[in-house]
């Protein structure tokens, strides 16, 4: 019996099909280097907040601490490798999330903005925000977010730094931002 010559072709081309081809893989692997390299731009605390696995962290740690050009980009592509072992789309969400990269972090902080400047031009602005945050389900402690209101307007009209103005947004930020948190993004 002589074999169908075109039956293996066949099986080599039902076997590309499955895997994807050098170049795609490449870019992949070149994707989770840059994911890594943003990862060792952050500080401590951030990494913290990311639960990256123990190695990775050891790893990104070191690539913090090397200063010579050729052990960083070997160090670089260790973490590379790290990041195979990893679901990359969770901690890249996280990491958009962390500093700020995200359209949902930005529509955020423009929101809190927002808030902050009524809340320090308008008397009326307070009640408005807690029926907000009422809507949204998040009980609110009126006195101290008072308290962050005046001595805000107070540094304001005196032409001190914004320190309090600062603290007011962080406020915000933690109680506009919750939702956010309790939706899993």
């Amino acid at each position: 019996m002589n074999p169908d010559p075109a039956e293996p072709h066949e099986t080599l081309d039902a076997a590309s099909d499955e895997r994807p081809s050098k170049t795609q893989r490449k870019k992949e692997m070149t994707a989770l280097q840059v994911l890594g390299a943003r990862l060792v731009k952050l500080n401590a605390g951030q990494l913290q907040q990311l639960a990256l696995p123990e190695k990775l962290l050891e790893a990104v740690a070191a690539a913090q601490k090397i200063t010579a050009h050729e052990a960083r980009r070997r160090q670089m592509q260790y973490i590379g490798k790290l990041m195979r072992q990893i679901d990359a789309a969770p901690l890249e969400r996280a990491l958009d999330d962390l500093t700020g990269d995200s359209r949902a972090a930005v529509a955020l902080m423009h929101r809190c903005e927002r808030w902050r400047d009524r809340l320090l031009e308008d008397d009326g602005a307070l009640t408005d925000l807690l029926h907000e945050l009422a809507r949204e389900h998040h009980a609110t402690d009126v006195q101290p977010l008072r308290a962050m209101i005046r001595a805000a307007r107070r540094e304001h009209e005196v032409g001190q730094p914004p320190k309090h103005a600062r603290e007011l947004y962080r406020l915000l930020h933690d109680l506009l931002g919750g939702d956010r948190a309790d939706a899993g993004t």
